[in-house]
């Protein structure tokens, strides 16, 4: 399954820039090495790509959205961007490791995924990722759709675009194709969103896409409008929404050789 969210660059970098800002803090699992190949998945406007170059790696970044991608190329001209899907992939070299930050969890199939990044893997490569977690943004799920429930009439679950696993049910995925999985970290980490009370309207308005579908302007507006007031006693905290993100962690390694 596909997701149909319609990707905005600018607003992306100007209101989120919080995805990528978090996510320099997983390159110290990666740990880049000077001449090593290595794919960002899912690199969205490219911060973490030229962050990972800083190292002297040659880095690819892939996303599935040509708006991320072309809003990357005309940031960091100077870097390889590709517009790619995460489920099937293929590459003629093979890569020292497979980096990706906030982007599986919009990879419904993760079979699949977990098979490309195998395939295109080096042995003893390695693959090091953050993305949402089993109960990520739960408080926000659980009110959106019983909003659009109420309001539509649509079952809005059925619309859920997100695939957001626990430690074991990941790492059985990897361990089944044959990682060994290194590390595996599920935490809390509240998000402070920008706009003050309007930060679920917008962070919705970004994220929710899917959820949204065949449905007019006004219908979107006031149905984001009573998640907002719904989830404010929950996520409001000083003078910002917050919203309830949960991240795992993983770190894997493609081993050196299998005995067969």
């Amino acid at each position: 399954m596909k997701s149909l969210n319609q990707w905005q660059p600018d607003e992306y970098d100007n209101k989120l820039a919080f995805v990528s800002g978090y996510g320099k803090n997983l390159i110290s699992w990666l740990q880049p090495q000077k001449g090593e190949y290595i794919l960002d998945l899912g690199c969205g406007t490219g911060d973490l790509t030229h962050e990972i170059t800083l190292a002297g790696a040659e880095v690819i970044g892939m996303d599935a959205s040509k708006d991320m991608i072309r809003r990357a190329r005309e940031k960091f001209p100077e870097l390889e961007f590709v517009e790619g899907d995460g489920h099937q992939f293929e590459t003629n070299r093979l890569y020292d490791a497979v980096f990706s930050n906030a982007a599986l969890h919009w990879m419904r199939s993760p079979r699949l995924v977990v098979d490309s990044i195998w395939k295109s893997l080096k042995p003893g490569g390695r693959f090091v990722a953050e993305f949402g977690g089993k109960g990520n943004v739960q408080t926000i799920v659980n009110a959106l759709e019983q909003v659009m429930e109420r309001n539509t009439g649509i079952r809005a679950s059925e619309r859920n675009p997100w695939y957001f696993p626990s430690i074991g049910e990941y790492s059985h995925i990897l361990e089944q194709r044959g990682f060994v999985v290194r590390h595996a970290y599920h935490y809390d980490r509240p998000t402070r969103l920008a706009d003050g009370e309007q930060g679920i309207v917008g962070w919705l308005a970004h994220f929710g896409g899917d959820y949204f579908a065949g449905l007019s302007h006004e219908e979107i507006q006031q149905i984001c409008h009573e998640t907002s007031q719904i989830v404010m006693s929950h996520l409001w905290k000083d003078d910002a929404m917050y919203a309830d993100y949960k991240r795992l962690r993983i770190e894997a390694v493609k081993p050196e050789s299998r005995i067969k």
